[in-house]
């Protein structure tokens, strides 16, 4: 279930600690279109650190963004990320084919899995002929344990759904920046590109040359942090604290005493991770481009903050600048969330592998 994909209409649905969105495209002549789309809130501790924790309260928040949507696939496609997922790039001969290659596949995942094969779902993907031995091709392997393909199994069945791809939050990611290209610099081409998705609990900064990902690196960082700077600075409770960040009202001296640091943090995560990046590699000295996506991209001027702060050019990330959007989905803010749409964007794609 991991990685391959299928060409039936499917469901995007991004379960995550603050929401669950579900998004369905269609593909016509003139590109994608966003015919269905909602989110719901996620309940409170449903899910920590990536791990579904409470599977009932999930699938009942699943179950009311689909209806919300008004959608009638019943496929889904969901994603597993973070430390949860084990990924290596391995090399075996070319000539080795079917069960050959199966068989030595397993052999080698043994290797690099730190649990019982029989305690793991993993599938691989042939990338390609090796640079450095013509007589080899490189393999994707990844790995989860079972039991969290089971649970979002779970969940999407309590909603009515039916799993039919298990993707990598990562690799949905990549997918979806695809659909970025249109505010890229030349389109991308020949460029370095930061795409930086700014989660609940988690931000994921991938570095996307000539198009395609060079580097990824998960940080524990994200918008609860900023909910929970609020709860502590105003005594509220978190509700009201999420319900306030998103809609307003809060004393005069939010954006200078909270705000505006969150935002330091921000750019401050985002050097952290290219001064990694550029460590890392030799080919790579500069950045033209920071692409902000995920919640807290929808802070009102963020993109000018963090472009202040970084002297880099710095824009927010919009997948479906260039697709065309049904009454429904426009009914459903779809584009106000645009931006904390890249996964479940990314995942929605596989309808069309």
């Amino acid at each position: 279930m991991l990685l391959k994909g299928n060409s039936k209409p499917m469901l995007g649905l991004d379960i995550s600690t603050s929401s669950v969105k579900v998004i369905e495209l269609s593909q016509t002549k003139a590109g994608y279109r966003v015919d269905h789309y909602a989110a719901e809130p996620t309940p409170q501790d449903a899910i920590t650190d990536k791990n579904i924790v409470d599977v009932d309260a999930t699938g009942d928040a699943v179950r009311k963004a689909v209806k919300r949507a008004g959608s009638r696939t019943k496929e889904a496609v969901v994603a597993i990320g973070g430390a949860a997922v084990i990924t290596k790039i391995i090399a075996l001969p070319a000539s080795l084919a079917g069960r050959e290659l199966e068989e030595q596949v397993e052999l080698q995942a043994e290797q690099y899995i730190p649990f019982p094969l029989e305690e793991v779902s993993y599938d691989f993907e042939v990338q390609g002929p090796s640079e450095t031995d013509p007589d080899m091709v490189d393999i994707l392997i990844a790995a989860t344990r079972t039991e969290n393909v089971e649970h979002r199994q779970a969940v999407l069945e309590a909603a009515g759904l039916t799993a039919r791809v298990v993707d990598i939050e990562s690799y949905a990611l990549e997918n979806a920046c695809g659909l970025l290209t249109h505010q890229m610099p030349d389109q991308g081409l020949d460029k370095t590109i930061a795409v930086v998705d700014f989660g609940a609990t988690t931000t994921t900064f991938s570095i996307l040359h000539d198009r395609k990902v060079a580097y990824t690196r998960d940080q524990a960082f994200g918008g609860r942090q900023l909910t929970d700077e609020i709860m502590r600075t105003y005594g509220l409770s978190y509700e009201e604290a999420g319900k306030a960040k998103k809609e307003g009202g809060l004393p005069g001296n939010f954006e200078a005493d909270v705000l505006e640091p969150f935002i330091d943090d921000m750019a401050q995560q985002i050097n952290r991770s290219l001064q990694f990046f550029l460590s890392s590699t030799s080919e790579h000295d500069q950045l033209d481009q920071v692409i902000v996506c995920g919640g807290c991209a929808a802070i009102p001027g963020v993109d000018e903050r963090i472009q202040e702060r970084l002297e880099i050019p710095t824009v927010i990330g919009n997948p479906f600048g260039e697709m065309k959007l049904s009454s429904r989905a426009r009914a459903q803010n779809v584009e106000k969330d645009a931006p904390a749409l890249m996964i479940a964007c990314g995942l929605a794609l596989r309808s069309f592998d």
